[in-house]
């Protein structure tokens, strides 16, 4: 097999198509990393692949033959953390999926799968977090924003909670730390982008609230503070379930 850095376009489809290229190529894969943003040493020699809907169907198809639903979702919740190292992970475990006679998702001998299974724990912890810790508000146009910045790409894993559970909002949930956001306007969904300059933030939000939002937000506020009892406090307990990272954009810590 031959060593090669190996880069894609990001997307599952194209870690996907990856998996294919490594067996057709016979690829030994020293490291993954995305197209424009992975650096490569110099005089490394970067294979790139093109992903295309036929070698990632075709991937997809081998693996929900041999494996559960479960580990399946745990293979992209681990894709989602975006780093080199879990693309890596994951090629690898499906590699090891792939050659393997019968489904091997529980054998936690295997040092992959139970990092796959690690990993994937920690992005849905992030995901039930986000489900509790998204904060819209009311724009003077109608429309309920909400801001996040979640450690890892969590945004596609709530999109169905936040559309069952507002059906009659217009809303948009914004990733700042990734700049793209999932729009919901009454009947579908769709991805949305701003260009640099018109990056969404709690300063300009700030300049748009309507007018009622702002008196909502003072009433939870006084709310937060009457309910809280000081003499029970327990900062390290606090942080534990509502780690610091989420307080900017959360109206009771504002």
């Amino acid at each position: 097999m031959k060593d090669s850095v190996i880069l894609f376009d990001g997307s599952w489809a194209g870690l996907l198509s990856t998996v294919f290229d490594v067996f057709d190529y016979r690829l030994n894969a020293v490291d993954i990393g995305v197209v424009g943003i992975y650096q490569t040493a110099l005089f490394t020699t970067a294979h790139e692949v093109q992903t295309t809907a036929k070698k990632a169907e075709r991937v997809q198809r081998a693996l929900l033959s041999k494996l559960n639903k479960q580990a399946y979702l745990d293979l992209y919740y681990v894709y989602l953390i975006e780093k080199p190292i879990a693309y890596k992970l994951v090629v690898r475990t499906i590699c090891y999926y792939l050659k393997a006679q019968s489904d091997h998702s529980r054998n936690f001998t295997n040092d992959s799968i139970l990092e796959i299974r690690h990993q994937a724990r920690s992005v849905w912890r992030e995901r039930h977090r986000m489900k509790a810790f998204v904060r819209f508000k009311l724009l003077k146009g109608g429309l309920y924003l909400a801001l996040i910045e979640p450690d890892f790409n969590v945004l596609p894993l709530i999109v169905k909670h936040f559309r069952e559970r507002y059906a009659d909002q217009v809303w948009l949930i914004y990733d700042v730390k990734r700049e793209y956001g999932i729009y919901y306007d009454l009947t579908n969904t769709s991805e949305v982008k701003f260009a640099k300059d018109e990056q969404p933030s709690g300063k300009s939000i700030a300049l748009q609230v309507d007018d009622d939002e702002r008196k909502y937000d003072e009433l939870w506020r006084r709310y937060f503070k009457a309910v809280n009892i000081v003499e029970r406090k327990n900062t390290k307990l606090h942080i534990q379930h509502v780690p610091r990272r989420y307080w900017k954009y959360l109206n009771e810590k504002l």
